[in-house]
């Protein structure tokens, strides 16, 4: 019968392997579609400095090409934006004002695990364009699609360097909320599980300027942006007065990530759509978090989850705390069989952007 079981497991995990390839195989499919139905396919010089060289994806508005930038001799990718032609001139207004908003916001950003924003321009009244760091690999959700889930130290990994972004963004003035931390805005800069990480996306980005930010934080105006599996309850109540946030929103979202690169679910409304979640009130009862049995994982990696998703703000620790997690700390260190990746946990930063990096 052993013998039998060995066979099994060979033909699943052959199965599974070719899931991948063939979901690699429809991935590019689509991509080679969807670039053959772009205005951009002859590869045109954007600006007289940005030759496009192939798409790399598609989302609501917006292409991004991997580019040729000219004067700098260096690849990066080209972020276009295209509004609806339809659209009244007051919403093409407000959509630009939103990107020049978060093009002023990301540009001033210098730390390790962040996508560096190096430039931005218009092609004409309903296009403009976003220039950013090009990154080789893929994104943490295209990661899981693929292999579901990773071990605990990879995932901690990974957990420690996002922490690490959090907290520089925590200590510039002024503070900086990401608010939509999800897998697909995390880069694994290598394709592995194992290697840098970089964060990306600061559209929803909340300023925590002295205007803005009280004692108990900031109102949230904009409600119902970000993608709904990865906030914490207070974003979904609904009163007289806005809810108030801190960058406990990216405490949350931290916690949920880490709990599917380990268990490859979400903790809270899983098999649900975000209308789902909306309407049965999802994350407003998501008052404790239950773990699986399988895989196993460190009580202390549960723990840490348990401080990340506290249902009251009140009782979750914020960015400083998360960076200051005994868990993430150095003396957790351990090196795995092939020697190649040494855990270092998050250094000292007196100055926000160069020292704050995690050395392998």
């Amino acid at each position: 019968p052993s013998l039998h079981f060995q066979e099994e497991a060979e033909i699943q995990a052959e199965l599974e392997r070719l899931e991948r390839v063939r979901n690699l195989h429809i991935r590019e499919l689509k991509r080679i579609n969807n670039e053959d139905n772009s205005q951009f396919k002859d590869h045109p010089t954007l600006n007289e400095r940005y030759l496009l060289l192939h798409l790399l994806g598609r989302g609501g508005f917006s292409e991004v090409y991997k580019a040729f930038d000219l004067y700098e001799q260096r690849y990066a990718a080209v972020k276009i934006h295209q509004l609806n032609k339809s659209w009244r001139d007051e919403k093409k207004e407000n959509y630009h004002k939103h990107a020049c908003r978060e093009y002023r916001i990301h540009k001033e950003l210098d730390h390790p695990r962040i996508v560096k924003l190096y430039d931005y321009f218009s092609l004409d009244t309903d296009t403009f364009c976003t220039v950013l760091e090009y990154c080789e690999g893929n994104d943490l959700d295209f990661y899981l699609k693929q292999h579901k889930l990773m071990s605990e130290k990879e995932a901690r990994s990974i957990v420690m360097q996002i922490v690490n972004a959090l907290r520089y963004l925590n200590e510039i003035k002024p503070p900086i909320i990401h608010y939509d931390l999800k897998p697909g805005n995390i880069l694994l800069v290598d394709g592995t599980a194992c290697g840098e990480i970089k964060i990306t996306d600061f559209g929803l980005s909340k300023i925590m300027d002295d205007d803005s930010y009280g004692v108990d934080g900031m109102d949230l105006t904009s409600q119902g942006a970000g993608t709904y599996w990865y906030l914490p309850p207070e974003c979904f109540v609904v009163g007289k007065e806005p809810p108030k946030i801190s960058n406990k929103v990216d405490v949350w979202s931290v916690g949920v990530i880490f709990f599917q690169c380990l268990y490859g679910r979400k903790p809270f409304g899983h098999n649900q759509s975000q209308q789902d979640i909306l309407q049965e009130n999802t994350i407003l009862k998501a008052t404790d978090v239950q773990f699986p049995v399988k895989p196993v994982v460190s009580s202390e990696a549960k723990a840490f989850i348990r401080r990340c998703l506290a249902y009251r703000k009140e009782d979750r620790f914020d960015v400083h705390q998360l960076a200051n997690d005994p868990y993430l700390l150095p003396h957790m260190r351990r090196s795995n069989s092939s020697g190649n990746l040494h855990m270092v946990g998050l250094t000292a930063s007196p100055t926000p952007p160069s020292s704050s990096i995690i050395t392998y």
